[in-house]
């Protein structure tokens, strides 16, 4: 099943809808400002489960970020920041940036690495921030990009053939529009370094 948003003005009755299969336990791909991704309620750890499946890898070794609306609903989640790191959130988001954190209680467990951090992404994109702020909470997110094959550039870019390939495997893939074909920017921020772990979309100078 597919809902075609438009990114400029979301429509409220959609949103709504893509929250309440998202507030169920239901999975969803969604737009962001890079990849598309795989999508679930954080509230809901057999959904988590069935992505860590789709995306071709063992729960225990699956890498997700969380979707948040805003860096204020992402500091919930995360430990207290010190001034250098608050600004450096705060100049990069909403963007292409995926920032690694030192995880609060707040955190499920089962989403937590060995090093207890998380990584938190607030995406420069409409339709995904509506739908957070819908839901209330963060989504569970990575990207439709498998760990285990290559896959040609319009099959992570386009709705429609990622409803293709998916469609029976989610229950709602959000068109949004063609996405983004080069992923977030990583950088790590645990423990009260700053270093990057990967160059994407975003550009950044630490």
């Amino acid at each position: 099943m597919i809902a075609r948003i438009y990114p400029d003005n979301p429509n409220p009755r959609e949103i709504r809808r893509v929250a309440d299969l998202l507030n169920g336990g239901g999975i969803a791909v969604v737009p962001t400002d890079t990849l598309y991704a795989f999508a679930c309620s954080l509230q809901h750890k057999q959904a988590v489960e069935t992505i860590a499946r789709l995306k071709g890898f063992s729960l225990k070794k699956a890498k997700y970020s969380m979707l948040c609306a805003s860096l204020s609903m992402a500091s919930e989640y995360v430990r207290p920041m010190d001034r250098d790191t608050f600004a450096l959130l705060k100049g990069c988001l909403p963007g292409p940036f995926t920032f690694i954190m030192d995880a609060n209680g707040n955190v499920p467990r089962n989403y937590l690495n060995p090093n207890k951090t998380i990584g938190i992404r607030v995406p420069d994109n409409n339709i995904l921030r509506a739908v957070v702020e819908e839901l209330g909470h963060p989504l569970v997110g990575t990207s439709v990009r498998r760990v285990d094959e290559e896959q040609e550039v319009e099959y992570l870019t386009d709705p429609e053939l990622i409803a293709e390939t998916y469609g029976s495997q989610v229950d709602l893939v959000v068109d949004g529009g063609i996405g983004e074909a080069e992923p977030s920017t990583v950088v790590s921020c645990a423990g009260g370094a700053i270093e990057l772990i990967r160059r994407g979309k975003g550009a950044i100078d630490l």
